[in-house]
């Protein structure tokens, strides 16, 4: 099939909205919000209240209580969330990535210990050649004073290596690290997880989180392609055996109790769960937080307890 729709003025966006079912309560305002938040973007947010199942390609709102503003305060929402969970979890990468430098390099003695094939269980050459692309990428200033001063080995030591990979390439180099060593074990004891397999899992969904929130992504009513392994064992406060039966672990409420776990070990008076209360209670008439896979009682699961 052929794609044949053709551009629209913003006002004709407009018209097209009205004549399926959003009110405008001002259409000069509406046309300053489309003039800077694509038409396009927004379809996102109204995209559940509307049919998109029938065969004229329509797409009426299901509501007639729906307004524009209504539809821009979910934007709004979206857009605070995601805020709040990408400064979330920089905090959380950095005491990670700062972990697995420390315990490694501790326990090989070794400022190069990420070069060393024993250390992984699998994927070695293919981890080591993303590593060397990032590191040439950087125009970090220690990167450029490493190759200016130094010629072996060809990269900079862990410190400095792992500080300029991605979340993604840390999840990814992590995962192939082997499980059973000692420091790898002692970096998921750190964050009071069972095994280092949770973590790996975490550091994944988390790093593909971040990477939305990055790019202005809905988070918003969105199933993650990576599911969340809950653990009921864990050293801290976190979410009860039967209730982890209950959470959808690919929706946002499993990867927001995770950050709250996260956050009460490493910046304990973190305001996260106030900011989140905030952003919720100002998300607007549309907002309905089951639709992120929140419980009705989740404020009272012990992760989410005033401590």
């Amino acid at each position: 099939m052929k794609y044949i729709k053709q551009p629209l003025s913003i006002q004709l966006q407009i018209d097209k909205l009205k004549s399926r079912g959003l009110i405008f309560d001002d259409e000069k305002i509406a046309v300053d919000y489309l003039s800077n938040i694509s038409y396009y973007r927004l379809r996102a947010y109204t995209y559940p209240f509307q049919d998109n199942t029938d065969e004229d390609n329509d797409h009426h709102f299901i509501r007639n209580d729906i307004h524009f503003k209504d539809i821009i305060d979910l934007y709004c929402f979206d857009r605070r969330l995601r805020s709040l969970i990408f400064n979330a979890i920089e905090k959380i990468e950095v005491a990670i990535r700062t972990k697995i430098v420390y315990e490694y390099a501790i326990a090989t003695q070794d400022s190069h210990w990420f070069m060393n094939e024993d250390l992984y269980r699998d994927n070695y050459e293919n981890i080591i050649e993303d590593m060397g692309g990032e590191v040439d990428r950087s125009n970090e200033d220690f990167i450029k004073h490493y190759d200016q001063k130094y010629n072996d080995p060809d990269f900079p030591p862990a410190w400095m290596t792992l500080e300029v990979l991605s979340f993604g390439t840390l999840s990814r180099m992590f995962s192939f690290l082997d499980s059973k060593s000692d420091p790898n074990k002692k970096i998921a004891k750190e964050f009071g997880l069972p095994n280092s397999f949770i973590l790996e899992n975490w550091m994944h969904s988390l790093s593909v989180l971040r990477n939305c929130c990055a790019h202005h992504s809905r988070i918003w009513n969105r199933r993650f392609p990576v599911g969340l392994k809950l653990p009921y064992n864990t050293s801290y406060p976190f979410i009860g055996r039967e209730t982890i039966k209950t959470i959808h672990n690919n929706k946002l409420f499993a990867s927001l109790s995770c950050i709250k776990y996260i956050l009460d070990i490493i910046s304990p008076q973190s305001d996260f769960k106030k900011n989140l209360i905030s952003i919720i209670q100002d998300g607007g008439n549309l907002l309905k937080i089951k639709d992120m896979g929140f419980p009705e009682n989740w404020a009272y699961l012990d992760v989410w307890k005033e401590k």
